[in-house]
């Protein structure tokens, strides 16, 4: 069983996750850097370590320093939060290693849906519809250009470990735009994504037009069961992060939700997800939807979904991360509100 939980974060959901903890009866242990020594969550924890400066790096992104601190206090298991180690597979498989409970998925899962071209592939072989595009990084802009004669105007190059609407660029709807500036906005893309994500792998998908970004939330176990929570839209972006979040989705019709929630569950099935995770699609203006990426974490758009399906997500992830199978069956969960 979890007694206790260290939480590797800060700010807000530092507070969110022992809020829960706290009332599970479960102690909870916050770390802080010396910029965040007086913050909130520091007093709210039960216990509270310094980890470093207040540079990340050196404190909540320093993976030796948060396993120390949670064997040195006797933390039975770490919440990352999002952000920081939230989605770093490194993290997941120390934790494992050293015989601390990781409050996520599996560090496999983690590799599998964070590189976008594997995650595509995946989707592929689970029958999930995906938007048309390569299944292999791109090698150049020759190659590029014959894709795009075959799929069509307007596409989008991608970073292959790209997130946050990052490592993106549009291709024009005129053939002789992409011939002209296929190797500048490679060159773009590649470099953006070397500097934020580590890698310079690019792939190449149909651009969707008029859009909605419709994602799923998901909760799996260490058991096979996969339940979603329904639909959050997030189609309000600006530069590509999004701004505001609804649910329900105002677009779906019931048929179609219904339809898109059975797809992320087979998604999720498709990688043994255990833990919460979102789905997320991009659903066109004829209500035709592809798969776009999976996110590995609790996201911070977390909460309305709690408020509209009445579900701590916080608790699940605790109960499945201590081997309890899903206390939910997927007919048991309804949307009542907005």
């Amino acid at each position: 069983m979890i007694k206790k939980v260290l939480i590797a974060n800060r700010g807000e959901i530092a507070l969110r996750v022992m809020r829960s903890c706290r009332e599970m009866g479960l102690l909870t242990v916050a770390v802080f850097s010396e910029a965040d020594r007086t913050s909130h969550h520091v007093a709210y924890a039960d216990e509270a370590y310094p980890i470093g400066p207040a540079v990340a790096k050196e404190s909540y992104l320093n993976i030796d320093k948060v396993i120390a601190t949670a064997k040195r206090c006797g933390a039975d298991a770490i919440h990352p939060g999002y952000g920081f180690l939230s989605e770093n597979s490194e993290f997941a498989r120390r934790c494992k290693e050293e015989g601390i409970i990781f409050i996520g998925p599996a560090a496999e899962t983690m590799e599998a849906m964070g590189d976008k071209i594997a995650a595509r592939k995946r989707m592929i072989a689970a029958g999930v519809p995906v938007v048309p595009g390569t299944e292999q990084p791109l090698q150049s802009a020759e190659e590029a250009v014959r894709i795009c004669n075959e799929i069509g105007y307007p596409v989008m190059l991608k970073a292959s470990m790209g997130g946050g609407g990052k490592g993106m660029r549009r291709g024009g709807s005129a053939r002789g735009s992409i011939a002209a500036a296929g190797r500048v906005r490679k060159r773009r893309s590649r470099s953006e994504s070397m500097s934020s994500f580590g890698d310079d792998t690019v792939y190449l998908e149909k651009f969707v037009e008029e859009p909605h970004h419709i994602e799923f939330q998901i909760l799996g176990d260490n058991h096979g069961n996969v339940i979603h929570l329904f639909d959050r839209e997030c189609s309000v972006q600006r530069r590509n992060q999004k701004v505001v979040e609804e649910s329900p989705s105002p677009f779906l019709t019931p048929e179609l939700r219904r339809e898109m929630g059975e797809k992320a569950v087979a998604a999720a099935k498709a990688v043994n997800y255990s833990g919460a995770g979102t789905i997320e699609f991009l659903v066109d203006k004829n209500r035709r939807f592809y798969f776009l990426e999976m996110n590995t974490r609790l996201q911070v758009e977390h909460p309305i979904t709690e408020e509209v399906v009445g579900v701590d997500l916080v608790k699940e992830q605790l109960h499945v991360a201590g081997g309890e199978a899903l206390r939910f069956k997927q007919e048991d969960l309804f949307q009542r509100g907005h």
